[in-house]
């Protein structure tokens, strides 16, 4: 996710009527961004929009840079804790999401869902992606944080990311990708905007791979049910070797899991299950679950979120990190909590 800032100031009527004029691009003044995240908290955008076309996303984006407005581009918004008072300037939103195969090679737009993904190649028999059933987002978004569930991410089979890098469309292969728990080069060139994906896949047959993604995907529902307003799990898990010392002996044994220390485990510790502020709630099933239980606001999630932060940093002695990525805020929310406008 990408985004720009610039001293706030509103988006000039140019600028609007040019982004109009785009073919294939929807506009909308003052749409609420509470509509388009899974927490269902957001002010509005001053400019929305949204594209399936590649040329008239990067001549949107052209628009947007050239305005002097802020801008950013996001995905479906599962991932996102957007500010009370919204976006001052223009959001862009990529959309195509045209799936197709060759063999065993899958093409996916980058705005396709990754849940369509996961039922288009069980449905064709391709084997490598069925355990990532019932995350939700975007395939550009699951590239963008190597996404992955039940011990395989989506890096594994990628074979090549096409992406827009501010002046031209450019093609990485995996090693390019950089690939890490959680993490890719994209997380660290935000003005990166990925367009498409291609998966190495492997042959097998749908009803062999259909009765897993149906094991994985009840489970998922029985602790993230469609209807919760969250973006999954808040923090990333950690990697045991990177831990303090002493950190890494005190975790029983039971929680690890592939060389990983849940989160859940030192949230729970410090006491985060069924914590609440305001509409904001932490599950009292899992302690790295926080959702929007009605009426939520971003200024008490992202009290929540650092009053978890400091729980675990004083007891444990290292930092927790967010998988969630925050739109209209002109800080970090650590930061803006500690001065108390968050």
């Amino acid at each position: 996710m990408l985004t720009i800032p610039f001293d706030k100031m509103p988006v000039p009527k140019a600028a609007i009527e040019r982004l109009a004029n785009i073919p294939n691009l929807s506009v909308l003044e003052g749409t609420l961004l509470s509509e388009r995240t899974r927490f269902g908290i957001g002010g509005p955008a001053d400019v929305y929009a949204e594209t399936a076309d590649e040329r008239s996303f990067m001549e949107a984006w052209k628009v947007a840079r050239e305005s002097g407005a802020a801008y950013t581009v996001i995905g479906d918004g599962t991932n996102l804790i957007v500010s009370d008072s919204g976006f001052d300037g223009i959001v862009l939103h990529f959309t195509g999401s045209a799936i197709e195969n060759e063999g065993g090679c899958v093409h996916v737009a980058a705005g396709a869902e990754l849940q369509s993904l996961v039922d288009y190649c069980i449905g064709r028999g391709l084997k490598g992606v069925e355990t990532m059933t019932g995350i939700p987002g975007s395939v550009g978004a699951a590239v963008y944080g190597n996404a992955g569930a039940y011990g395989h991410s989506i890096n594994e089979r990628i074979r090549r990311v096409r992406f827009f890098d501010g002046s031209s469309v450019r093609t990485f292969g995996n090693a390019e990708c950089e690939f890490q728990y959680r993490e890719s080069i994209f997380k660290r060139h935000k003005d990166w905007i990925i367009f498409s994906a291609d998966l190495e896949m492997d042959i097998s047959a749908s009803e062999e791979l259909r009765p897993i993604a149906d094991d994985i995907l009840k489970i998922r529902l029985e602790k993230y049910p469609p209807t919760m307003k969250c973006a999954g799990s808040i923090f990333k898990n950690l990697i045991l070797s990177e831990l303090p010392a002493h950190v890494q002996q005190a975790i029983p044994q039971r929680v690890i899991r592939e060389g990983k220390a849940p989160s859940a485990y030192f949230l729970e510790e410090v006491g985060a299950k069924g914590m609440q502020k305001g509409g904001i709630q932490v599950a009292t099933y899992h302690a790295n679950l926080i959702y929007n239980a009605g009426g939520g606001t971003s200024r008490d999630l992202c009290k929540i979120i650092q009053e978890l932060k400091s729980r675990v940093q004083s007891r444990f002695g290292f930092a927790l990190e967010e998988e969630v990525q925050y739109v209209g805020f002109s800080e970090n929310c650590a930061i803006l909590e500690s001065k108390g406008c968050c």
